[in-house]
């Protein structure tokens, strides 16, 4: 039988978040049901909860940043026992055939495009999915992930679920590493999980902020050196010294400022997607130097397992800051002024507590 879901949904664009609840299936043959104990809040929570991005489907239950406690599999789970701690991602389903599926890119799924783990069809019930900020979930076991952190950890484990994977899946394509100089354009939620598998990867890590202020905290994640991106002079002293620049602004601006710090055969990627175009970058300076620029996606589930080793082989986890389910609205606002270091992360036993 479906089991009762409680979780907190945003109703519409324009109100706030309420309690909510809701049907999650039964666990098939290959569905792992997780206890859901801590989620990340993500940018894109925001987006598709306020109604940025066009159509969100309300209720709409965000999160997919999503750690738990596996409390039952099917009969042909493989991967998952009970009392596993486990993780979902950004996703909980693809066509499992086309040419990006079998390549284990599930999140270009080019058939049906991948299904997300809130807002996305839900093939199984029909309607759309529900995402994290709920008591459980139940997903296919090809989209859940092992945890091998320590239970101290699990909070700031996380956010590595989508700024984790966003950032390292570029870094691990792009091949950095040793020897290479890596540039991180800002400094937020995404950014500084790319400064510290960055330095982690073994490249000379340099961040790139609008905010002098942000210099001791950038030091401190991994970075090993800081440029006041407004600052011509210190721009200027870095022209065509980059191999590989990790562009993690989600605002429209000047992408030039930054093409030309790039070596010949340099490349930048996008991962923020702004609500209003970047203005355009001049193709002299791709053309001068065979430059690159490129965007990328989170992350195939293979790679994102490779992500959630990688972190716990170099005691990687994000700098997080604790809140109730109830403070959301509170905490949606509070990032939007950058007022996080570095990512919201949700007690979700604050469910079963009074607002």
């Amino acid at each position: 039988m479906p089991s009762k879901a409680n979780a907190f949904a945003a109703y519409s664009a324009e109100t706030p978040f309420a309690p909510f609840s809701f049907e999650r299936r039964d666990p098939g043959p290959k569905d792992v049901a997780i206890d859901i104990l801590f989620c990340g809040v993500c940018h894109s929570d925001l987006h598709t909860a306020r109604g940025e991005w066009g159509g969100t489907c309300y209720p709409c239950v965000p999160g997919h940043e999503i750690v738990g406690r596996v409390t039952a599999v099917g009969e042909g789970v493989t991967k998952f026992a009970v009392g596993d701690v486990a993780a979902v991602g950004c996703m909980v389903g693809s066509c499992g055939h086309c040419p990006s599926c079998a390549e284990s890119e599930e999140q270009y799924c080019e058939t049906t495009a991948m299904v997300g783990t809130y807002n996305g069809a839900d093939t199984v019930l029909g309607g759309h999915t529900f995402g994290g900020y709920s008591d459980h979930i139940v997903v296919d076991e090809g989209f859940v992930l092992k945890v091998s952190h320590g239970e101290e950890d699990l909070a700031a484990v996380a956010p590595l679920l989508c700024a984790g994977i966003t950032t390292y899946s570029p870094l691990r394509h792009w091949k950095v590493g040793e020897g290479q100089k890596v540039g991180v354009v800002g400094l937020g939620g995404l950014g500084h999980m790319g400064v510290k598998i960055a330095a982690a990867m073994g490249a000379h890590v340099i961040v790139f902020t609008t905010s002098p202020d942000k210099r001791e905290d950038a030091l401190r994640l991994g970075a090993h050196d800081v440029v006041v991106s407004k600052d011509k002079e210190q721009m200027a002293l870095h022209q065509g010294s980059f191999d590989f620049i990790l562009n993690t602004v989600a605002a429209p601006h000047d992408l030039d400022a930054f093409m030309v710090l790039l070596k010949r055969d340099g490349t930048m990627v996008l991962v923020g997607v702004p609500g209003e175009p970047h203005p355009a970058p001049s193709v002299a300076n791709l053309v001068m130097r065979r430059r690159a620029l490129a965007g990328s996606l989170i992350g195939g589930i293979a790679e994102t397992q490779e992500m959630l080793d990688f972190c716990h082989q170099h005691g990687l986890t994000a700098d997080i800051e604790m809140i109730r389910i109830q403070e959301i609205d509170d905490a949606y606002e509070r990032m939007l002024k950058s007022d996080v270091k570095y990512r919201f992360v949700i007690d979700m036993h604050s469910l079963k507590q009074p607002a």
